[in-house]
């Protein structure tokens, strides 16, 4: 057994993650018989702002709504292999989660957790009026915000762990700090060794999208292969002391490790592979070396680190009036362009009733529908198969509920009102959050953790 070696494995890249991923990875790190610890990673900007809805309308609520269906699959075998679980399943309420995670516990027959909780990154909690208003984009000024998070880093996350968490539940943290924490624990790194934070900071950057880096998003049939995809594992990074790690993946699972699929999430969401800004170290991986050094293994080492950012990333989301989609089917000859008359139908009747500022997208389902388009136009050197069926989609930014009705019953009545042959109409008014970005001095914010019981 090597001591030396943390092993981290990941159960969730996202909060609609497959329930059962975990169990593998579980099975995996306890028979190494390495100190080891799962991450989840369930939290989006989009998913924070919904939590905070919730969390208004019940002050219990706004916490990772699968936390449960996550963790009862694997609880009992981490409490009894002593492999501590770090997750940001507190999404606007991590002191609600902590105590969800004690309940379910109970149920199961788990033993008494220390489940700790960081918290210090809601801004609209932690700042007077006054300050939000001079972080806040010009844009946004006077706008009701939904939520406003910063990215804080893993130094609490690596604090809750010394003191003996079993579970660390945060709400925004940078993804990587989910498993920069358990490495600053574990190897005592201090805050300043900018090589090794960005070594461990790039770890938990393979590990924070989950089956991406095994094989996942990489799929593509006939030019990258991915074998049982169905079964896909999920990652593990096995790091060692000096920051140096080796990604596999679950043992007895489907997908592949290999330089590409490791290179590609290396590389995602990336905006300067030399200056990969985080709350806990400037990342460069400029200079890295990935090595294939065995089936399903894979060896990162030469990333360098620099001196932290001066600020945090926050993201502001905010109440975005209304969209509106609808579908219509058109089939058989000349299907296409009936389609793109029914558009045009659409655009004509909302002018004649008075939306002349309402911007209708139209796409063709399958022909074109997945580009920057909002003027619908792309499609026009695009034609569908003759004879064949295409899918009609209509949305509309709307600034109320009420012309976001008016788009959508004009969608329902080209049912009789032609062109002919449309079917199959589906229409949904969802209301919208938008976001915007800015920075906050890291002294404005206490950044904090504590147990929760």
């Amino acid at each position: 057994m090597k001591v030396d070696t943390l092993h981290i494995g990941c159960g969730a890249g996202f909060s609609g993650d497959r329930w059962d991923a975990a169990v593998p990875v579980v099975a995996t790190l306890r028979a190494s018989g390495c100190p080891a610890v799962l991450i989840f990673e369930t939290l989006a900007e989009r998913t924070l702002a919904l939590a905070q809805l919730k969390r208004r309308q019940d002050p219990d609520s706004g916490w990772e709504p699968s936390l449960e269906r996550f963790l009862a699959p694997v609880l009992k075998d981490c409490a009894d292999s002593r492999i501590p679980i770090v997750s940001n399943f507190g999404a606007a309420n991590p002191a609600g989660a902590a105590r969800r995670i004690h309940a379910l516990a109970a149920r199961l027959g788990v033993r008494e957790l220390k489940v700790a909780v960081v918290e210090g990154d809601d801004l609209l909690a932690a700042l007077p009026p006054s300050r939000m208003e001079q972080l806040l984009p010009s844009a946004l000024h006077g706008r009701p915000l939904v939520s406003a998070n910063a990215y804080i880093g893993a130094r609490e996350i690596a604090q809750a762990l010394k003191e003996g968490a079993d579970i660390v539940v945060t709400g925004r943290v940078a993804d990587p700090a989910l498993a920069l924490g358990p490495m600053l624990a574990h190897f005592g790194w201090s805050m300043d060794d900018w090589d090794r934070l960005a070594c461990g900071t790039m770890a938990g950057h393979l590990l924070e999208c989950g089956a991406q880096v095994t094989g996942g998003y990489f799929a593509d049939p006939g030019i990258k292969d991915v074998p049982r995809l169905a079964e896909v594992g999920f990652p593990i990074v096995e790091m060692e002391a000096d920051g140096t790690f080796t990604v596999t993946k679950a043992a007895h699972t489907g997908g592949r490790v290999d330089r590409m699929t490791v290179t590609e999430q290396l590389l995602y969401e990336l905006h300067d592979p030399a200056e990969y800004l985080t709350p806990d170290v400037v990342a460069d991986i400029s200079y890295a070396d990935v090595e294939q050094v065995g089936a399903d293994r894979v060896r990162v080492t030469g990333v360098r680190g620099h001196v932290k950012p001066p600020t945090l990333k926050a993201t502001l989301c905010y109440e975005g009036g209304w969209l509106a989609e609808g579908e219509i089917s058109y089939a058989g000859p000349n299907a296409d362009q009936r389609a793109r008359l029914a558009a045009e139908v659409v655009r004509d009747r909302l002018r004649l009733l008075g939306h002349d500022s309402l911007r209708v997208r139209a796409d063709l389902i399958g022909v074109a529908s997945v580009f920057a388009d909002d003027a619908g136009r792309w499609w026009d050197g695009f034609d569908a198969p003759a004879g064949g069926d295409v899918r009609l989609r209509l949305a509309a930014g709307c600034a109320t509920k009420e012309e976001a009705d008016a788009m959508l019953r004009e969608v329902l009545a080209l049912y009789t009102c032609g062109p002919a042959g449309g079917g199959g109409v589906r229409t949904q008014a969802t209301p919208r959050l938008a976001s915007d970005s800015c920075f906050v001095p890291r002294e404005w914010l206490h950044t904090r953790w504590s147990f929760v019981r």
